[in-house]
């Protein structure tokens, strides 16, 4: 049975259902997290996003856009977390062209290792807050579900 309305204008009751249980179970499951981080000293979850996104590209440097588009923060609250990121030596700008106008962010050797030591608290905290109350089956479900949603 095809799950899809020919009337677009309202939701199911069921996509409703699962639309609040989604950004609800987003929620208390991002503020474990960031609670994990924070028992361990450490900065917020999007401190980490941007650190993986620059340790994975090539070279470790994205323009700004290019980690906005892989990541979910804003452009003004990417702008300032680029900021705090250089302040604390964990990335560097340099120059895109001759005049400037452009800039590369760079991944320091400090950004690495601060990547690193988050990994060390996230990875259980996924395995904490989201593996152990699904199976390996269940996950996988999801995760199927979820990407026909992107």
């Amino acid at each position: 049975m095809n799950a899809k309305r020919a009337d677009n204008s309202e939701p199911t009751a069921a996509a409703t259902r699962a639309w609040i249980g989604l950004m609800r179970a987003q929620q208390r499951t991002l503020s474990a997290i960031e609670r994990d981080f924070k028992a361990a000293g450490l900065p917020p979850l999007g401190w980490y996003d941007v650190l993986w996104e620059l340790v994975k590209a090539e070279g470790g440097r994205l323009r700004p856009f290019e980690i906005e588009a892989r990541t979910l923060l804003a452009q003004y609250n990417l702008s300032r977390l680029i900021d705090r990121l250089e302040r604390e030596g964990l990335v560097q700008r340099e120059a895109f062209d001759e005049d400037a106008r452009g800039c590369w962010v760079v991944v320091t050797d400090k950004g690495r290792s601060m990547r690193e030591r988050m990994w060390q608290i996230y990875a259980p905290s996924i395995a904490r807050h989201v593996g152990a109350k699904l199976s390996e089956e269940e996950a996988s479900a999801l995760a199927s579900l979820l990407s026909k949603l992107g």
